[in-house]
């Protein structure tokens, strides 16, 4: 009998530098087609739902179908100015790295809706197990920028005492936990804070966010494992922006089916939603939300957008996709979809939008001005000897000592 030779399929982008873009092979169901399942629907009648995309802005800027939130317009300006706050802190704190004052930053430009609308979906005592391109849950918030800058610098107002990278902020007081550069942590532990919530009776849930590219960790699946067996009150949420740093989507599995199809394995309901679409942010996690407080269990959630910045300041995105991919991603901005929502309604205008892009660009700036007051990056700490607190419960004899001839001046 012939054999045919076995040949390994490597995935591949449909575009890479020096072609034009390609999203040809990109299904996007109109606005509004998408079913809304009650949210106590079974999750064997939902299978439908991780294939299909969750929108409610058409082409026109208008809100159509079921997921309409109905949010009043007071609510939506309050967001598109949540997320401009966030696109102008992103600008200013990368121009704060190209001149040094700080060693490293992540944008998350075109995903701003993401962690916006879904920090004003849920309650503001759930907790938050974020990744690191979700900032915009801490401004949404109403968090100091200030503080976050002094984080970016490692000031000598730095919370975090220079012990975490920039841009890797934990802040208690908003339910914000802290950003790990270990790639997929924040899912188990997001999980299992929510089993504790739901063991003590509690009611608040947890969230968490993961990018596409980390949906291939070990911690991704032991956590939709124990979310399932023990109806876990929490939202796991895959940030498919495309690009895994200089890998696509295609390398985590992204190319044969959804990442939102995942959640069929393990029996719990998968959705995907369009990431640039503020109000189909919100209703979809709106209604996860809904799921986990009323003890119905877990969603899987899969924000479909885009990365328009480099992975991080460390990244150069022209050296594996066409430089102009972001400009012609067929969801749009997230920013100037809602402005054309609002305008469509008759609550907005471009007079009033360039007024509070340039207040949001003034707020940042001030903040700035407060932030490197305290110091950027090289600014000596206070205590040099404080760099032995916070790492031991018990300081070992060894650091001791060490910490004895710093005093001492040896």
């Amino acid at each position: 009998m012939n054999k045919s030779p076995l040949q390994l399929h490597i995935p591949e982008p449909k575009a890479r530098p020096g072609t034009p873009a390609d999203f040809s092979g990109l299904r996007i169901p109109a606005a509004g087609a998408t079913r809304r399942p009650p949210a106590d629907a079974n999750e064997s009648e939902m299978r439908d739902m991780p294939y299909g995309l969750i929108r409610v802005l058409d082409e026109q800027g208008r809100a159509v179908g079921d997921w309409n939130p109905q949010l009043p317009p007071e609510r939506l300006r309050e967001g598109l100015r949540h997320m401009l706050l966030t696109r102008a802190f992103d600008e200013r704190m990368v121009k704060q790295q190209r001149v040094g004052k700080t060693s490293f930053y992540i944008k998350c430009t075109g995903e701003e809706a993401v962690a916006v609308a879904q920090a004003y979906a849920l309650e503001p005592s759930d907790m938050l197990f974020p990744a690191y391109r979700q900032q915009g849950l801490l401004i949404a918030r109403g968090w100091s920028m200030v503080d976050m800058m002094c984080q970016v610098f490692n000031n000598t107002k730095d919370r975090l005492k220079g012990r975490q990278l920039p841009i890797m902020y934990s802040v208690p007081e908003v339910g914000f936990f802290s950003i790990s550069g270990n790639l997929a942590t924040q899912f188990p532990q997001a999980v299992g804070w929510a089993m504790a919530s739901a063991y003590k009776n509690d009611t608040r849930i947890a969230a968490a966010w993961v990018g596409d590219g980390t949906t291939a960790e070990a911690d991704f699946h032991h956590a939709l494992v124990f979310a399932t067996v023990y109806c876990a009150p929490v939202i796991l949420n895959v940030v498919n922006n495309q690009w895994a740093i200089s890998t696509f989507q295609g390398i985590a599995g992204g190319e044969h089916t959804t990442f939102a199809a995942r959640a069929i394995g393990y029996g719990l309901p998968g959705l995907r939603v369009d990431g640039n679409d503020f109000l189909a942010v919100y209703a979809a996690t709106r209604w996860a939300a809904e799921r986990a407080r009323r003890n119905l269990g877990a969603t899987l959630i899969e924000l479909y957008t885009y990365r328009a910045a480099a992975h991080s300041t460390s990244d150069d995105p022209t050296a594996y996709r066409p430089d102009d991919e972001w400009k012609k991603w067929p969801l749009g901005d997230p920013i100037e979809r809602l402005k054309k929502h609002l305008i469509g309604i008759g609550e907005w205008s471009e007079p009033r939008h360039a007024a509070l892009a340039q207040e949001a660009e003034e707020q940042v700036k001030a903040a700035l001005k407060e932030a490197e007051s305290y110091g950027t990056l090289g600014t000596p700490p206070d205590r040099p000897e404080s760099m032995f607190d916070d790492v031991f419960k018990e300081l070992p004899p060894h650091l001791q000592r060490q910490r004895a001839r710093m005093r001492e001046g040896n």
